[in-house]
């Protein structure tokens, strides 16, 4: 009785969650998953991008690394994520690290640059739970025709945006003046875009969504370290305490996730004893 209620459960669970057995998608229904992926992607890096023009390395990343926090709350809402009280703390600490840092960025323009980075947090959170529930599983899809189509549709879709843009003078277009412009945009296209989407939507896929955002935290302390080098900032107390607060934060949404991955364990091999 016991086997079945945990294999009902599960069965239960995989259906809420949109899994189907690890059937490949077709071609149809990939295209309608990317064209659904499309606009979410783009106001997310959009987002991002646009807050480095008015905020620090450190803050944007360390506001972008909020889209963990999103991610727990889309996730639990749309059954891809469990709820648990440990993550709810790790909520809590995380969003008075934000607190701390956005205080520090108060003035000037910097606040503007910060509600860029978490713009883009909340719909990278969103973005990131709507494909695992699409998808499930990484076998499931195509992955080049998936990005593939994904480029298309941005730039069939969205083009017209690029002149609207262009002609309020919001972002005015020009072309790179030197070589070292080609090749720093060439380099981020394929690193900074195409690779680590790549990598990112197989992690994920493989994974959970909340465990590949926390690998976000990860860029913290680089890009602390970048703004201390690079530009000669030497971030606050109050800086350096919202930044710890945000990667503790995510800490404790890590333990959380490796119980329940080692729980899930335990439960499959006390049905496989029982089967025996």
């Amino acid at each position: 009785m016991m086997t079945e209620r945990l294999l009902a459960e599960e069965d239960k669970e995989d259906e809420d969650n949109g899994e189907t057995d690890g059937i490949p998608l077709t071609l149809a229904e990939t295209i309608r998953v990317s064209a659904s992926f499309c606009l979410l992607w783009f106001v997310a890096n959009y987002c991002t991008n646009a807050s480095l023009a008015y905020t620090t390395v450190g803050s944007s990343t360390i506001l972008s690394s909020m889209s963990g926090l999103f991610t727990l709350v889309f996730g639990v809402l749309f059954k891809v994520e469990r709820f648990h009280w440990l993550k709810m703390v790790s909520v809590g600490v995380s969003s008075l690290g934000v607190v701390l840092v956005s205080w520090s960025d108060h003035l000037g323009h910097k606040l503007v640059g910060d509600l860029f980075a978490l713009t883009g947090a909340v719909f990278y959170g969103c973005y990131t739970v709507l494909l695992k529930r699409w998808i499930g599983d990484e076998s499931r899809i195509s992955m080049p025709t998936f990005f593939g189509f994904v480029g298309l549709i941005n730039v069939l879709v969205l083009w017209p945006v690029f002149f609207v843009l262009d002609w309020t003078g919001i972002e005015p277009f020009s072309w790179p003046s030197s070589s070292t412009l080609w090749t720093l945009i060439s380099v981020n296209a394929f690193i900074g875009t195409f690779l680590s989407d790549y990598l990112w939507l197989v992690s994920m896929l493989m994974t959970t969504p909340l465990v590949v955002t926390l690998g976000i935290t990860l860029t913290v302390p680089l890009a602390l370290i970048g703004d201390i080098i690079l530009k000669h900032i030497l971030p606050g107390i109050q800086y350096l305490l919202g930044a710890c607060l945000v990667v503790a934060g995510f800490f404790l949404v890590n333990i959380d996730t490796l119980h329940d991955e080692r729980n899930q364990q335990d439960t499959m091999e006390m049905i496989t004893c029982e089967e025996v």
